[in-house]
């Protein structure tokens, strides 16, 4: 049976002896004080400690470095905790977790740092006024005796606060719970709360923190760039700039050029030289489109500087050395293309580190109404507001859209057009375009 501890506000603790090695702990949460009291609390006992305002951050904190405990808040301005938990769980497997949760949380950490973290997160909170500062025990798992429930060291066991590993999330609860913040998690670039969208910002939250390069993967009209510029936002990076190349867009004589830049004289037509656009993305995002249709040469060059990081202008023998973050995206499949020999495998590895698909709109219609109303809304803002009737909302409903999001955007713009001066769009006002066989 659970041993009940109670909580003594007033006992101090009086720690043993210095330990031979620092302990690193990170420290998760967007509460700045919060994390300061805990980091000053824990460097006084020998704890390196390193903050995350955000679990992406906190991730990225992991990878660097190894450490012995994270300490998470019981709510991330970038991840929902639950899927923290989940994703941490998996890759730090031998990292204690303690988490900031309410009045009585069961605690699985059985490390002997267990009572100085837990004692940290105490004075973290004094002076907060936090319900659970009040709670009245402890409740520790079956598994630990009262002789290990004593923190070593401590004049009275009342020094440990109610704090602890997060319960089973597999409970109805904790399920329930998770529902209810899915739609929340979502990021603003992203309308919809089918389960595709969600996992779009997910997935974008999980590795926006990190430099590992990034594969968008989805059909055209989908919103690959606006996962990209997301990426871009919430990461290190955003105060940097973010540069985006269509690379089916250039003709391939002048793309080697315009990724690389070039000197004066370099080619014909070169009167000046100029900065390409890796260059132009250093310290921030680089977003290359419709990777797919790039030049089998080229891709070779493009391959050489994601594996060294350095670059050379056409013309130029001396190399630049280059620090960007690299996200690509393509309407088609890399895999089925290396496969074929069209796209360099060696690369697509590289730059397939971390996959995110953005789905169809045939695959999430149930998100139809949301989008609409967004599309609406936004033309709202330089025009008088227009509403959509019941019978135009059917014939969208009804189309399969193989333009995406970005075909219904241009299909209400031009209902809106059509519709002059009505309050309403009716049927009458969509146009779906020409489609094949119109002539």
């Amino acid at each position: 049976m659970a041993t009940s501890i109670p909580v003594t506000r007033s006992v101090q603790p009086v720690f043993g002896a210095k330990p031979a090695l620092a302990r690193t702990a990170v420290v998760a949460s967007a509460d700045l004080s919060f994390r300061q009291r805990v980091k000053e609390t824990l460097t006084g006992l020998h704890w390196k400690v390193r903050e995350a305002d955000g679990g992406a951050e906190a991730m990225a904190h992991l990878d660097a470095a190894p450490a012995e405990a994270v300490i998470l808040d019981s709510w991330l301005p970038d991840l929902e905790v639950q899927e923290f938990i989940s994703e941490f769980e998996k890759l730090y497997p031998s990292v204690d977790l303690v988490t900031v949760d309410g009045a009585n949380v069961t605690t699985t950490v059985r490390s002997p740092r267990r009572n100085e973290i837990l004692y940290a997160l105490r004075r973290g909170q004094d002076g907060d006024g936090a319900s659970w500062n009040s709670a009245p025990v402890i409740d520790w798992p079956e598994e630990t005796t009262k002789a290990e429930a004593k923190p070593s060291g401590l004049a009275h066991a009342g020094a440990l606060p109610a704090y602890g590993i997060v319960a089973d999330t597999s409970s109805p609860s904790s399920v329930a719970k998770r529902s209810s913040a899915d739609s929340a998690c979502r990021l603003p670039e992203f309308i919809g709360n089918h389960p595709a969208m969600l996992e779009v910002s997910r997935r974008i939250r999980l590795v926006a923190q990190r430099n590992t390069a990034v594969l968008v993967q989805g059909p055209t009209g989908t919103g690959k760039e606006l996962v990209a510029r997301a990426l871009h936002r919430l990461s290190a990076r955003s105060s940097r700039p973010f540069v985006a190349l269509n690379c089916a867009a250039i003709p391939e004589a002048l793309l080697e050029a315009e990724l690389f830049g070039h000197t004066r004289g370099a080619f014909t037509g070169a009167v000046q030289g100029r900065v390409g656009r890796i260059e132009a993305a250093h310290g921030g995002t680089l977003f290359l489109d419709e990777i797919g249709e790039m030049p089998l040469p080229l891709q070779a060059k493009l391959l050489r500087f994601v594996e060294c990081g350095e670059l050379q202008r056409v013309g130029d023998n001396e190399p630049v050395r280059v620090d960007v973050r690299i996200v690509a995206a393509t309407h088609r499949s890399l895999a089925a293309l290396a496969a074929e020999g069209a796209f360099r495998a060696d690369l697509y590895y590289r730059l397939a580190v971390f996959l995110i698909r953005t789905p169809a709109l045939a695959a999430h219609k149930e998100d139809l109404p949301i989008l609409v109303q967004h599309f609406l809304s936004a033309m709202a803002e330089t025009n008088p507001a227009k509403s959509i009737t019941a019978a135009a909302m059917e014939k969208l409903g009804a189309y399969p859209w193989p333009g995406n999001v970005r075909e219904l955007e241009h299909a209400l713009e031009r209902a809106w057009i059509l519709a002059e001066s009505r309050p309403e769009i009716h049927p009458d006002d969509i146009e779906f375009g020409e489609q094949a066989g119109d002539f």
